[in-house]
């Protein structure tokens, strides 16, 4: 895959290399801390009811939790990656709550290089799972996480974080996909390569929601796989055109409600330019 070798081996954080010209590091100051509230606020909006205010970013790390930002020479922040660290289903976990890149340096890899220095700091915790929560509707979220992580889908969570009302997600139900990252290189080098083998049965398989315009079909169908197709631009698509953006998160809401039901998984994602699809396979038994 691009981005990130399958063979993901132990890393220590001297290792993860931003792109030219950045350092990744802690968040150790007031400045620091200031930046990533404005960061925040610039990429979800003023007032983002979901904000980590300064107190938070000072006192996570001081229980196993990770504030880390990518710095530009002069001290300007242009990403971050917050998270806590605590328990989960019995055992040591992280849950990492926020990651945000400026515009300009979208598509550098930089976000693909904060989960990584992450990624080495909870390995020096003993930390063997990752969690975070995603937007289903987010292609280049979902490629990131499924396709260059290597992450798989925990579980679907019906309007987490009630109706927001930001820039960045309307007034539409806060539908989320909580991600889990095994710290494990053979876990994910199988996952990654698993999903590979998939690309196949994407025209086959029966699509249950999404098309041009979110339209889904008549009826859920009792195949082994099927298909949901989401948009290329979702936060975009809110501006340009909010009844489809509502379709959209509609009817994926109806499909992933059904089929999770079922026990059906997120097997694996494929973009494409106008977007892309998940494949969600039923279980063996």
């Amino acid at each position: 895959m691009p981005g990130i070798s399958h063979q993901i081996k132990h890393m220590d954080t001297a290792a993860v290399a931003p792109p030219e010209g950045l350092t990744i590091r802690d968040l150790v100051s007031h400045e620091d801390r200031r930046q990533c509230v404005a960061l925040q606020e610039a990429t979800w909006g003023t007032g983002f009811s979901e904000l980590v205010p300064s107190a938070i970013l000072q006192v996570g790390p001081k229980l196993g939790g990770i504030t880390a930002g990518a710095f530009e020479a002069s001290g300007r922040l242009v990403g971050f990656v917050f998270g806590l660290t605590g328990v989960r289903h019995g055992s040591l976990a992280h849950w990492s709550d926020m990651l945000a890149v400026v515009p300009e340096y979208r598509g550098t890899g930089l976000g693909t290089r904060l989960k990584m220095w992450q990624r080495a700091r909870c390995e020096e915790l003993g930390v063997r799972v990752i969690y975070w929560t995603w937007d289903p509707l987010v292609a280049r979220n979902s490629h990131l996480n499924l396709n260059k992580l290597g992450a798989r889908v925990d579980e679907f969570v019906e309007n987490m974080y009630g109706v927001s009302n930001s820039p960045q997600f309307g007034a539409l139900p806060t539908d989320r996909f909580v991600a889990a990252w095994d710290l494990d290189p053979l876990t994910i080098t199988r996952r990654l390569a698993a999903r590979d083998a998939e690309a196949p049965f994407l025209g086959t398989a029966p699509l249950v929601a999404g098309g041009p315009d979110g339209t889904p079909l008549a009826s859920f169908p009792d195949a082994p796989v099927v298909r949901v197709a989401i948009p290329a631009d979702f936060p975009a698509l809110l501006g340009e055109d909010p009844a489809a953006a509502a379709a959209y998160r509609r009817h994926s809401h109806a499909a992933f409600v059904h089929y999770f039901a079922l026990r059906y998984h997120i097997s694996s994602f494929h973009p494409a330019p106008d977007g892309g699809a998940y494949l969600l396979t039923r279980p063996l038994s």
